[in-house]
């Protein structure tokens, strides 16, 4: 049986990880260095660090706070942000990222996951997609879900897979910090497309949204949350045992 991954998420801006809801009202919460280390040690599976602001101000990832928090973590860590070419794929990765999410960058220059999976390979290679319901249908949005693109979620995420992308992280704006369970429609019909590993991003509010999404779609490899750990609300390690007092294959 799969192991099913626990991913906490800090979304980083100005060197701080923030919290809003429905991708609005950021506050402040910590330091992303201090956070990395802590998920290092309490049993966090992997980390993804995003730095949220960077596409839509059109500059580079910050790399001297990632640098510092990838030394404190002995887990993979996911790093997304201002990822535009494959060299930028090549500066994060120098910086300590195992693995790099792309979003608005692949969608500005869609050969992107393809030169950047020739290059680094599949596993490296992580598809972001910021999803919002617009008139009954699955939509894709850019720049931290500022943009509408107007492009059908499910068609653009199986042409991502086809170029090369490895793994998904599906961010559902209608959920995202509003603490009411994960997108459970909108995964599905995500798991339903493609066949790389799936990862749910937006709505956790307890322990038991984890086990609903692991029971209900047993496809899905793994859940990030934020908030509900960076304020303590849950901690990974009573998560992880209630979803193995439940059945669910996770590493203890």
């Amino acid at each position: 049986m799969i192991t099913k991954r626990i991913i906490p998420c800090l979304d980083v801006k100005n060197g701080r990880v923030v919290k809003g809801v429905n991708f609005e009202g950021l506050n402040d919460v910590s330091s992303p260095v201090e956070l990395a280390g802590f998920y290092s040690e309490c049993g966090a599976d992997e980390l993804v660090f995003y730095d949220i602001t960077a596409s839509a101000e059109g500059r580079s990832l910050f790399t001297d706070i990632l640098k510092r928090a990838a030394a404190e973590i002995f887990i993979p860590l996911t790093v997304g942000g201002g990822i535009n070419t494959v060299d930028d794929f090549d500066r994060v990765l120098k910086c300590g990222a195992d693995k790099v999410s792309v979003n608005s960058g692949a969608i500005k220059n869609p050969s992107l996951i393809h030169e950047a999976a020739k290059k680094y390979g599949d596993q490296c290679v992580v598809l972001s997609v910021d999803v919002k319901r617009v008139d009954g249908r699955f939509t894709v949005f850019a720049r931290g879900g500022r943009d509408n693109t107007g492009m059908d979620a499910i068609e653009w995420i199986k042409k991502c897979v086809a170029d090369g992308a490895g793994e998904i992280v599906v961010n559902s704006i209608d959920t995202d910090g509003v603490k009411q369970g994960f997108d459970l429609e909108m995964l599905e019909a995500v798991c339903d497309a493609v066949s790389i590993p799936v990862i749910a991003s937006g709505g956790v509010g307890c322990i038991d949204d984890f086990t609903k999404l692991f029971k209900a779609l047993p496809k899905v490899d793994a859940g990030l949350a934020a908030s509900i750990f960076h304020f303590g609300e849950v901690s990974i390690k009573d998560l992880k045992n209630t979803l193995r007092s439940e059945g669910i294959n996770v590493r203890l």
